[in-house]
């Protein structure tokens, strides 16, 4: 779909709105990605009081987590299949009705008779978020015209996508230490349907091409104004679908930096499991303290997207030595502080997470561990993100659509390993081995700083990106 020509004099166009209507829906998009993406993880506190009262066996498999699995899982096959379904018809209506339909998922969480209402449930519970979360990013490249404009309110949302998961277990932890688990659904009952009415009111329209789709017109008029008819083609619809796999199978850079930052994201999901298992091991702690304790990965989280205003710095100032495309960034700048993310965040964390699970090592320890994690989680995503985008430029959306699958896949199965993981391996050894396989995975992109140029110029793909490039930069002359 064609994007419609920005007229700078034109008020109604996102581009042209007031910052603060701007920074208004930006704040609000980031913040619905955080509260919507807790709920995936928020349950996980009350496993054990569900194990018991729906009498599921937890002694050889981790049986409890399927319904944050059926979530994930939801997540990615909304992201390949609903989503190519609601990008045309703008981003209010898709957030408000898939919201509507998110509370009613809610309902049968907090009520479910059976063990199996709540593991099919959440699997359609995770599809809405990931359309809300998907349609919150969708917001920011609307209403922010320049890259440098975008780069702030983009690490925004990615922190909130990121610490929304991690918070999951705190808020669930508060709630269940004084109510029954199912409370933990009727609180999200109550907060989520008493912001209905902010974004109802406060939720704009901000595709430009739907907006201005509503201005009198014929419909000739409008299929030249907006680049599209309002008839949706199977083909295009079948394309939009499975172009993301494609990608996936054939281009070795969006492969690696799927895995790469699935892997990272399935790291934070597992540490729902893991951390439980070391803290009441190593030092008896309860169940909702396991939960507190998370907070360290939030705050870590936090601090990450703090030191991605370096990336930002950093990307921009490669434009001086860029030879290929004057003018324009380089590329491969996305991918710096996402390596020393990887590195000293990520496995860095995880080899201190593995060496200070001893009971007589101070708990803190390992809390600053989680931390580590949390701040290099931020930096890997967000620049795996940023460069996927740059590269693949014209195919960006179903490059990111592989990577979301990705992660979504990950964050479903990798934690139903834990138990069988930590307990065959062990402690120690168990978050060894999960520290070796981020470095692999971090170190493995280096090579594009040495290879990069001669990569995208095999790809077909990212060609386009390097035409688009140029084109932009030209524009800029």
């Amino acid at each position: 779909m064609s994007t419609p020509s920005h007229n700078h004099h034109d008020a109604k166009h996102p581009y042209n709105w007031p910052i603060s209507r701007k920074w208004t829906l930006t704040v609000l998009a980031a913040f619905t990605t955080f509260i919507s993406m807790m709920n995936g993880t928020i349950i996980t506190v009350a496993h054990f009081e569900i194990s018991e009262q729906f009498n599921v066996d937890e002694t050889t498999f981790p049986h409890s987590y399927w319904p944050v699995t059926t979530w994930a899982a939801g997540g990615a096959c909304s992201a390949l299949f609903i989503l190519p379904l609601a990008e045309d018809f703008g981003t209010r209506p898709v957030f408000l009705t898939t919201y509507v339909l998110f509370l009613c998922f809610l309902v049968p969480q907090a009520v479910a008779h059976n063990f199996a209402t709540l593991v099919v449930t959440r699997f359609f519970a995770g599809g809405c978020v990931a359309i809300l979360a998907n349609t919150a990013a969708g917001v920011v490249g609307n209403v922010w015209e320049t890259e440098w404009a975008r780069s702030i309110p983009v690490s925004l949302y990615i922190v909130g996508y990121m610490a929304g998961s991690s918070a999951g277990p705190v808020v669930g932890a508060v709630i269940f230490q004084f109510l029954s688990w199912r409370w933990i659904g009727y609180m999200q009952l109550l907060w989520f349907g008493a912001l209905f009415p902010v974004y109802y009111f406060f939720f704009y329209e901000s595709r430009a091409d739907v907006i201005l789709a509503r201005r009198p017109m014929g419909k000739e008029d409008t299929e030249k104004r907006t680049g599209h008819s309002s008839s949706l083609s199977l083909q295009s619809l079948v394309t939009s679908a499975t172009r993301p796999v494609a990608l996936f199978c054939t281009e070795p850079v969006l492969f690696v930096s799927t895995l790469w930052s699935s892997f990272t994201v399935g790291t934070l999901f597992l540490f729902t499991q893991s951390v439980e298992q070391v803290f009441m091991e190593l030092y008896d702690w309860s169940v909702e303290a396991t939960g507190y304790v998370q907070a360290a990965v939030v705050i870590g989280e936090v601090l990450g997207w703090t030191l991605n205003l370096l990336s930002r710095k950093l990307y921009f100032a490669s434009a001086s030595r860029n030879t290929e495309v004057p003018g324009s960034p380089i590329p491969e700048a996305r991918l710096y502080m996402a390596v020393v993310g990887g590195v000293l965040g990520i496995s860095g964390g995880m080899f201190i997470y593995a060496w200070t699970s001893y009971p007589d090592i101070p708990w803190i320890a390992p809390a600053i561990s989680l931390a580590m994690v949390g701040a290099g989680s931020v930096l890997v995503v967000t620049g795996v993100s940023d460069y996927v985008v740059d590269a693949y430029s014209t195919y960006a959306g179903s490059a990111i659509g592989a990577v979301a699958t990705g992660e979504n896949l990950f964050s479903a199965f990798l934690p139903l390993a834990t138990m069988s993981m930590y307990r065959t391996l062990g402690l120690n050894w168990a978050s060894t081995l999960l520290g070796f396989v981020s470095l692999v995975l971090a170190l493995l992109p280096t090579l594009m700083f040495v290879w990069g140029r001669e990569v995208r110029a095999r790809s077909t793909f990212m060609q386009r990106g390097k035409e688009d490039s140029m084109r932009k930069a030209l524009g800029n002359i």
